[in-house]
């Protein structure tokens, strides 16, 4: 997110604006801001390749704290602002962070995780108010600081994690190479010319800017000098009046996003100009077909899809044109040497699912932790994995299934769950679908559905066999659920993806092994 050169031809234009106070920062401001708070970690001893972490909502000093990292040539963090102390104490501790932005709606969980963070001693408070010793508060701690850049400018790079929905977060680390900070990593330039960025967009940005997917939109943004309207969280409607009023041209979504809109009522979706935008981008989860015919059919041809992990082990995209000739794809390999193979790591035919693999893209490590690093390479080093699992057509356009760990073992057959789950969400009474495999004495396991109802709709068995007579009459008989359960609200990270482990794991907490 380096302003750089942008303020030399409109200091003036926004960078960005933030949605519900309509508070507008311009380029020379972003600049300036980013400079002091850039001076400060300096005085206080990070240098090239030192870390430091960020545990907030979106707000307006996320930008330039982004900025700041990535003209010192630091590594920073920026942490999942749900996450409770334990869990934001580990990752500040695992990433060796020598200093933490936080804000004021945060403080109270990043004060208990200091505590277990010894290795933090700077702590900056955004919208500091009442007593906060011993940390300091942030727009006092950089005010009077230069606005002019740093001496010893180096290009800096997020430092993210996983989201942890199977196991503790790992930090993902890239090589940095000893890059002036106008010069970023060849990817920036990838995506660029993929989604056409240039330097009088307007972006829209939903979703936290601590998930990669949103992240990496903003900051190209910013690189083009384009204006970002930041989302302090996503409402539907709230979405489709900011389109219209800022005249937005790109955004990014998660497919929960297309589905809640979709649901609005027609007189409202139909009630705002969407004229103005040119590419809508999807990522983080599967998004189920009926979902995104619906959303082209409303939107037009504007609607890209991509598949690619935060580690960067490859890349896969299409466009709207691409994605209906193959109904369901998340796209053709645009880097990255994709492989897919069976247990024994050789390769399935075309049409049968198995692990996905790459030939890395970019080289990546899980920071500090060898062993999981080791985890996801094949034995002789070439290739990675995160996990997914998926199919290549004749055509060679991948087709995610699911997570290898959440694959269902029933009576000796393989389910991959994601189908009932895309199924399940597109029934009007259902707000959001989990579903796993559960034990059964006879087939090892057996198909359980967990669902979060649509307001105003009552949960029950009546219900329960609505929805299981509905995946009846869809799927074959060994993907239906045998049994519903309803859930006041489903865990879903803030990004988009579905945290399933602890759904899943109430079930099986008296068994001592998953071999039934």
């Amino acid at each position: 997110m380096y302003a750089g050169q942008f303020p030399v031809t409109h200091p003036d234009r926004p960078a960005f604006i933030m949605a519900s106070s309509g508070e507008t920062i311009t380029y020379a401001q972003v600049e300036a801001r980013s400079n002091q708070l850039a001076h400060l970690l300096r005085r206080h001893g990070l240098k090239r390749l030192d870390h430091f972490s960020m545990f907030m909502e979106n707000n307006n000093r996320y930008i330039e704290t982004c900025m700041a990292g990535e003209r010192t040539g630091l590594y920073y963090t920026c942490v999942n602002s749900y996450l409770k102390a334990d869990e934001l104490a580990y990752i500040l501790n695992n990433s060796e962070s020598k200093a933490l932005v936080t804000s004021m709606s945060r403080l109270d969980v990043a004060r208990e995780a200091l505590k277990q963070a010894p290795g933090v001693t700077l702590v900056l408070v955004v919208d500091a108010q009442g007593d906060i010793a011993p940390f300091q508060d942030f727009a006092s701690a950089v005010a009077g600081l230069p606005t002019t850049p740093v001496a010893d400018e180096w290009l800096g790079t997020p430092m993210l994690y996983s989201s942890g929905t199977t196991g503790r977060p790992k930090g993902i680390v890239r090589p940095l190479p000893e890059n002036p900070p106008a010069k970023p990593l060849p990817l920036f330039d990838f995506l660029n010319k993929l989604w056409r960025y240039r330097a009088d967009m307007i972006y829209l940005s939903p979703a936290p800017m601590y998930h990669s997917a949103p992240q990496a939109a903003v900051a190209l943004t910013i690189r083009n000098g384009g204006t970002v309207i930041v989302m302090e969280q996503f409402d539907p409607e709230h979405y489709l009046q900011l389109v219209e009023k800022y005249k937005v041209s790109h955004s990014q979504l998660v497919p929960t996003m297309f589905s809640r809109m979709l649901k609005l009522p027609e007189s409202v979706r139909t009630k705002y100009d969407l004229s103005s935008l040119e590419i809508a981008v999807h990522a983080a989860a599967p998004c189920p077909a009926q979902v995104k015919e619906q959303m082209i059919a409303w939107w037009g041809p504007i609607i890209h899809e991509y598949y690619g992990a935060t580690e960067g082990l490859g890349f896969t995209a299409c466009d709207t044109p691409e994605w209906l000739a193959h109904r369901g794809s998340v796209g053709k390999v645009l880097l990255g040497d994709l492989h897919i193979l069976d247990e024994n790591m050789q390769p399935v035919p075309k049409g049968t699912s198995g692990e996905i693999w790459f030939k890395t893209a970019t080289p990546f490590e899980y920071f500090n932790d060898p062993a999981r690093t080791a985890e996801t390479r094949s034995a002789d080093g070439t290739m990675s994995t995160v996990g997914d699992v998926g199919y290549v057509d004749d055509d060679g356009f991948l087709y995610l299934t699911d997570r290898s760990t959440f694959m269902i073992i029933s009576g000796g057959v393989n389910i991959y769950p994601q189908e009932c789950e895309n199924l399940l969400i597109t029934h009007p009474k259902v707000a959001d679908a989990a579903v796993f495999g559960v034990p059964n004495e006879d087939l090892g396991e057996e198909v359980k559905a967990v669902i979060q109802v649509m307001p105003g709709v009552t949960a029950g068995p009546a219900l329960a066999q609505e929805l299981i007579d509905f995946c009846m009459a869809h799927l074959s008989r060994q993907k239906v659920p045998r049994s519903i359960d309803f859930i006041d609200e489903m865990p879903r990270l803030p990004t988009g993806k579905l945290y399933k482990k602890p759904l899943r794991e109430k079930y099986w907490a008296d068994r001592k092994t998953r071999i039934v």
